[in-house]
C-alpha cells in the first residue's frame, strides 16, 4: 500500500499566516517530517498522535543530509503513511521542495505541493515595506546568500546593481559583507537602505536599518541569530515613513553612513 507526500510550506512563523490547507494537513497527517525554521507555535498545532522526525538543517550543519530525506518520505509512503514535509516559508522557495517533488516522482509516489507565504512576504508585511513601489521599484529579484557546498556567489551583479530593483536576500548572513561589497563595485549606492530582519513575523522579531555601505558592521554589531532575511532598496525608506519601529542601533548606521 502506498501513502501520499504533501509538501507544505508554513510560512515565515506565526501560525495565522499557515494556509487553511496547510493547517488541515497538520491534523489530518500521520507523520511528520520538518525543518528547523517551522516555528514553535506552528508544531503545537500538530496533535500528540503523529510521528514526528525533525530534520533540520542551518549552515555548515546537515545532520540529515538531503537525500536521506528522500529516502525517508519515500520509505515513509511506501509504508502507507500520509505524510507532510512541513519547510518553513514556502517549499518552492529555496526549500528544496523541487528535489523532494522529483525523488518522490521517480519512486512513484503520489505528492501535492501546498504554498506558503514565504519569508520575503512576510518580511515585507511585518516590516510594511513595499517590494514594488511605483516610481521607486518596478522589479524585485529573490535570491540566496549562501550557495550549495559553500559555492561562490556568481551572481548577475551588474543587473542587481540596478537601482530600479529590490533585493531580497534569503540566508545571506554569514555573506553579507560579500554581497554588500559586490553591489557597491558595480555601482550600486553605498546610501541604498537595507533592512536587516531577524525571526520575521515572531514574537521576537527584531528590524535592523542600516545603508548598504554599512550593513555589515550594523548586522555584528546586533550579533543576529538565524534566520536573517536582508531587503535592499529604496522601497525600505518607505517602511520609515509609515512609522516601523528599528531597534536603536540601526539608527547609529544610518547617521553613520550619511
Amino acid at each position: 500500500m502506498s501513502g501520499r507526500v504533501y509538501l507544505v510550506g508554513a510560512g515565515p512563523g506565526d501560525p495565522g499566516l499557515l494556509t487553511l490547507k496547510a493547517h488541515t494537513l497538520l491534523s489530518t497527517g500521520d507523520a511528520l517530517v520538518y525543518d528547523r525554521l517551522v516555528s514553535d507555535e506552528i508544531l503545537e498545532l500538530v496533535p500528540a498522535g503523529i510521528t514526528r522526525f525533525d530534520v533540520g538543517k542551518q549552515a555548515e550543519n546537515h545532520p540529515v543530509p538531503q537525500e536521506e530525506i528522500n529516502e525517508l518520505l519515500i520509505s515513509l509512503a511506501k509504508a502507507g503513511r500520509v505524510v507532510v514535509r512541513l519547510k518553513g516559508g514556502d517549499p518552492l522557495m529555496f526549500g528544496r521542495g523541487g528535489e523532494e517533488a522529483l525523488a518522490l516522482q521517480a519512486a512513484g509516489i503520489p505528492f501535492e505541493v501546498v504554498p506558503g507565504i514565504t519569508a520575503a512576504q512576510g518580511t515585507a508585511a511585518s516590516s510594511m515595506v513595499p517590494l514594488t513601489h511605483r516610481g521607486v521599484a518596478s522589479s524585485v529579484r529573490y535570491l540566496t546568500g549562501h550557495c550549495r557546498a559553500d559555492a561562490d556567489l556568481n551572481f548577475d551583479w551588474e543587473g542587481l546593481a540596478n537601482p530600479d530593483t529590490t533585493l531580497v536576500v534569503y540566508m545571506g548572513l554569514a555573506n553579507i559583507n560579500e554581497i554588500s561589497t559586490r553591489l557597491i563595485d558595480h555601482g550600486r549606492a553605498a546610501c541604498t537602505p537595507v533592512m536587516a530582519v531577524s525571526n520575521a513575523t515572531r514574537a521576537d522579531e527584531q528590524r535592523f536599518f542600516a545603508m548598504l555601505g554599512s550593513i555589515s558592521q550594523a548586522v555584528e554589531d546586533a550579533r543576529l541569530q538565524s534566520p536573517v532575511l536582508f531587503i535592499i532598496g529604496e522601497v525600505v525608506s518607505l517602511s520609515k515613513q509609515l512609522g516601523i519601529p528599528f531597534d536603536a542601533i540601526s539608527f547609529d548606521h544610518m547617521a553613520a553612513a550619511e
